[in-house]
C-alpha cells in the first residue's frame, strides 16, 4: 500500500528517477545542513534515507539568517552510470550540480553553471545525446519580459551553457503566477514540459505542454492543470498540491511525486510541504494524474511490481551514535565551527553568542529578494540541532545538563520559519535556582519592516541540580511543556494549552515546516559553557 505522504514532514519539491528496479528521490532543504536528503526505494511504498547530496561545508554555504533561503528545488537524474543532482542555492545565488556514482555518496564538489540565473534547474538528455539545462528565466534579464521557463544546451564537463537561453513556456494560465519547477521528458516522439505554477501556496498547480521540437512551439494540455487542489476549498485536508516529477516504472506504469500540505485543526500548516506519490496513466498523448479522482489520495494500491517487505520503512535515528550526529538531525546553517561535541550517545552544544531570534534584522525594511541579497555573508553558527516534525500529535523528551550564568539559556524548541517558535528553556535565576520558562516568538511585518515579538507564557523555578528532564507535547495546535529534576518522578508543568497556531506556514510564511530541536546560546555573548543532551525521544501519532 502507498500511504501518503510517503515522506512525512518538511520534504518539499520532490524529484524522482529510476535506475533499473531502484528508485531515488531528493527534496529541498533550504537553509538546513546537510542539504538535499536522498532516499531509496524498490517498491515506491517504503523509503529509506541514504544520506545527503550536500554534506560537506565546501559543498554548501547556507546561513541561519533566513531559513527559507538556501537550497531550492533539486532535480535528481541518472545517465550513463552517473547520478546528477542539480539545484539552486539562494544564499549564494548560484545554480550548480553535483555528481556521484553511488547516490549514498560521496557526491562531488559543486559545478557552478555560469549565466544560468533564475531558480529550479533541471537536466534533460535528448535521444541524440545532447544535454539541456531547463530553469526559470534569469531575473532582470531584458531578453525575458515576464516570468517563463528557459532552456539551453549545456556542456556537463565544464558546467557552462553552450548557447543562448530561449523560452519554452510560461504556464497554462494567462499571466500565470510563478511558472517554475520545470522538468522535460521524451515520450512517443514528443517533448513534454511539466511545470508548477500558481505559487506554492493554496493556488499551486501542475501543468504540462508538449512539442515535437525543443524549440517549440509547445502546445498546452487541453485539460490543464493536470493536478491541483485549489478548487477543493480551504477545508480539504490536503492543500498546496503542486511541483511534480514523473517516473516510468520497469513494468511500463507511471507515477508522479508532488508536494502537498496536510492541514492541522483548521487552515493551519504546521508540518510544511511534504512528499506525496500518485499513479499516472497516459490517454490520448497526455498524462492523467490519479485516474478516477484527479486528486491526491491518502492511500493507493501498491504497484504491481512491489514485493512484501522489500525494504524497511524509514525509522527515526538516535540523536547520536558511534560518535556521530544521527542522520535525521540537521544544523541551521553550515556548521563552520566545532560547537557540537559528541560523546557516545550524548551531544554537547557550546553556548555561542548567536540567538535563535535574528534580532539583527529588527526594524529593517523587508522585501523578499532584497532580503535574499543581504543574507549569506556571515559564517557565524547557530547553536541548534533539530529534526523535522512529521506529525502534529507528538511528544518529545530529552535529558539536559547545564550550568547557567549571566544570559545563557538552553533547552528545547519547536521552530518554524524565521523565528516563529515556542521554546522551553532554562536560564539563571537571581537566587541561585534555575528558571524554566516557555517563550513564544512571533515574527511580524509592520509598515513593511521586520519585527520580532517575544513573550513568556509560563515559568517555574527549580533547584540548580545540574540535570533535568524536559518534555514538550503537541496535539494539533495546542502545546504543553513540563520539566523535572532528573531522577524525580513528578513532572512540573511550565505551561499548558499554549496556542501554537502561529507555527503554521500560513502565519509564519516561508517555505519550510516545523522542526523540533535542541539549543544552547549565550544570547549575544560567547560562552565556553555547554549544554549536554542525551536520551532524546520523539513519539509521533499517525
Amino acid at each position: 500500500m502507498i500511504r501518503n505522504p510517503i515522506l512525512r514532514g518538511f520534504y518539499p519539491d520532490p524529484s524522482i528517477c529510476r535506475v533499473g528496479e531502484d528508485y531515488y528521490l531528493a527534496t529541498s532543504s533550504f537553509s538546513y545542513f546537510p542539504g538535499v536528503p536522498v532516499f531509496h526505494s524498490r517498491d515506491l511504498c517504503r523509503w529509506e534515507r541514504l544520506g545527503y547530496a550536500l554534506d560537506r561545508p565546501e559543498q554548501l554555504h547556507v546561513t541561519y539568517e533566513d531559513i527559507s533561503g538556501g537550497i531550492f528545488a533539486p532535480t535528481i537524474r541518472w545517465h550513463d552510470g552517473l547520478f546528477y543532482m542539480i539545484t539552486t542555492n539562494m544564499t549564494t545565488h548560484e545554480n550548480f550540480f553535483v555528481t556521484a556514482s553511488d547516490p549514498a555518496g560521496p557526491w562531488s564538489d559543486p559545478v557552478v553553471i555560469e549565466a544560468a540565473g533564475g531558480i529550479d534547474p533541471s537536466l534533460f538528455w535528448d535521444d541524440d545525446g545532447r544535454v539541456y539545462y531547463i530553469g526559470t528565466a534569469p531575473w532582470n534579464d531584458p531578453r525575458f519580459d515576464h516570468p517563463m521557463i528557459v532552456c539551453s544546451e549545456i556542456d556537463l564537463s565544464t558546467g557552462q551553457l553552450t548557447g543562448e537561453l530561449w523560452g519554452i513556456g510560461d504556464g497554462a494560465a494567462k499571466n500565470a503566477e510563478s511558472p517554475e519547477g520545470p522538468h522535460l521528458y521524451k515520450k512517443d516522439g514528443w517533448c513534454y514540459l511539466l511545470i508548477a505554477e500558481g505559487g506554492t501556496q493554496h493556488n499551486h498547480a501542475v501543468t504540462i505542454s508538449r512539442s515535437r521540437d525543443l524549440h517549440g512551439p509547445f502546445e498546452q494540455c487541453p485539460f490543464n492543470p493536470v493536478l491541483t487542489h485549489r478548487h477543493l476549498g480551504k477545508n480539504y485536508p490536503i492543500c498546496n498540491v503542486g511541483h511534480a516529477d514523473l517516473v516510468e516504472c520497469q513494468d511500463g506504469s507511471w507515477y508522479a511525486v508532488c508536494l502537498g500540505t496536510r492541514l492541522v485543526d483548521g487552515y493551519h500548516k504546521l508540518l510544511g510541504r511534504e512528499t506525496f506519490l500518485l499513479p499516472v496513466e497516459w490517454e490520448d498523448g497526455w498524462p492523467v494524474f490519479s485516474p478516477g479522482t484527479g486528486r491526491v489520495e491518502r492511500n493507493y494500491p501498491a504497484p504491481a511490481f512491489a514485493k512484501e517487505a522489500e525494504t524497511g520503512i524509514e525509522t527515526p535515528t538516535d540523536l547520536a551514535a558511534d560518535g556521530k550526529i544521527g542522520q535525521d538531525w540537521n544544523w541551521l546553517g553550515t556548521p563552520y565551527e566545532d560547537f557540537v561535541r559528541v560523546e557516545g550517545e550524548r551531544v554537547a552544544i557550546r553556548m555561542l553568542r548567536t540567538n535563535l531570534v535574528p534580532w539583527e534584522f529588527e526594524g529593517e525594511q523587508f522585501d523578499f529578494f532584497g532580503h535574499m541579497q543581504k543574507i549569506g555573508r556571515t559564517r557565524d553558527c547557530m547553536p541548534f540541532l533539530g529534526r523535522r516534525l512529521g506529525e502534529a500529535a507528538f511528544a518529545a523528551e530529552v535529558t539536559m545538563a547545564a550550568e547557567f550564568r549571566n544570559r545563557e539559556s538552553a533547552g528545547m524548541v519547536i521552530l518554524q520559519n524565521n523565528a516563529h517558535q515556542l521554546r522551553l528553556e532554562g536560564l539563571a535565576a537571581e537566587d541561585g535556582n534555575v528558571r524554566f520558562r516557555v517563550v513564544k516568538v512571533v515574527y511580524q511585518l509592520k509598515d513593511g519592516k521586520m519585527h520580532y515579538e517575544e513573550s513568556t507564557v509560563g515559568e517555574i523555578l527549580l533547584p540548580a541540580a545540574g540535570t533535568w528532564r524536559l518534555c514538550m507535547e503537541g496535539r494539533d495546535n495546542r502545546y504543553r511543556f513540563a520539566v523535572r529534576a532528573d531522577g524525580e518522578g513528578a513532572w512540573r508543568t511550565v505551561a499548558e494549552d499554549v496556542d501554537g497556531t502561529h507555527l503554521g506556514s500560513e502565519a509564519a510564511g516561508g517555505f519550510v515546516g516545523a522542526y523540533v530541536g535542541l539549543f544552547a546560546t549565550g544570547n549575544g555573548a560567547d560562552s565556553p559553557n555547554e549544554a549536554v543532551f542525551a536520551d532524546f525521544i520523539l513519539r509521533e501519532e499517525r
